[in-house]
This record gives C-alpha cells, sequence and structure tokens, in this order.
C-alpha cells in the first residue's frame, strides 16, 4: 500500500490511482524503434477530484495551476522511465503549486547600518571632490 502512494509535501500523500497515464508515440527522429513503440507518456492529475487534497488546497492548486494539472515526458527510449519522469514532474508541479509562499516581514536598518552608510556616502564625495581640478580664482 505505502509503495503505491507519492509523498508530494509532508501532509500530503498523493495515491498513485489518481494519476492517469496515456502513452502515445514519442516526436522527432529515432529510427525503427520510434515508428513502431508509443514511449511518450503524458501524466494527467484531476485536482478536484483528488481524495488527497484538502479543499484549502485544491483551492490553492487551481488557482496557481489551474484544475488538471499534466506533465509529459518522451525523453527516454524506454516507457517505464518516460512513465518515471512524468510522475516526477507533475509531482513537482503539485508541489510548487501547493507551496505556501512566506510572509515578508517588514525590517528596517540599524542606526549603526545607517550611520555606516552615511560615512561611506561622505567617504566616497570627499574621493570625487578630490579628483577636481583646482578652482581658477
Amino acid at each position: 500500500m505505502e509503495r503505491d502512494l507519492i509523498r508530494v509535501t509532508r501532509s500530503v500523500l498523493l495515491p498513485l490511482s489518481e494519476i492517469k497515464l496515456r502513452v502515445s508515440r514519442s516526436s522527432g527522429p529515432g529510427g525503427q524503434h520510434a515508428q513502431k513503440s508509443s514511449t511518450r507518456v503524458e501524466a494527467v492529475f484531476d485536482v478536484e477530484a483528488s481524495s488527497a487534497l484538502t479543499d484549502t488546497q485544491k483551492r490553492r492548486v487551481v488557482t496557481r495551476a489551474g484544475p488538471v494539472l499534466r506533465a509529459v515526458a518522451q525523453d527516454e527510449r524506454s516507457q517505464a522511465r518516460n512513465r518515471e519522469l512524468a510522475v516526477e514532474r507533475l509531482v513537482e508541479k503539485l508541489r510548487a503549486a501547493l507551496a505556501v509562499p512566506r510572509r515578508r516581514v517588514a525590517t528596517k536598518p540599524s542606526p549603526a547600518s545607517r550611520e555606516r552608510r552615511l560615512a561611506e556616502k561622505r567617504r566616497r564625495g570627499e574621493k570625487k571632490r578630490l579628483r577636481r581640478s583646482p578652482a581658477d580664482d
């Protein structure tokens, strides 16, 4: 049973049965092997029909990635390897869509850092002032 579950995040375990896999022929060159074997794999995950996600998680994924997630793999000659790659890519998309962005904590510079910045500006200005040619009085 544990083998049929994919860990997406700490709290989300996705059953492999919720991912539909479709196979078709790969595009591009490949000689005799490519013309007769279906090695391209498309993994499709219906977010709204999933039992692994809570309503809040479903809403987050739908707003960020849409109601259906798709991932395609046709990199390898083997259908089994492309199946693994497609599922990995789909899980990565789901993980990215589920990620909660961290809230930015507003900070302000310390008095010492403010003083260092102003001192550096004074040094830079002094350096530039010394580069000027003497004024003609």
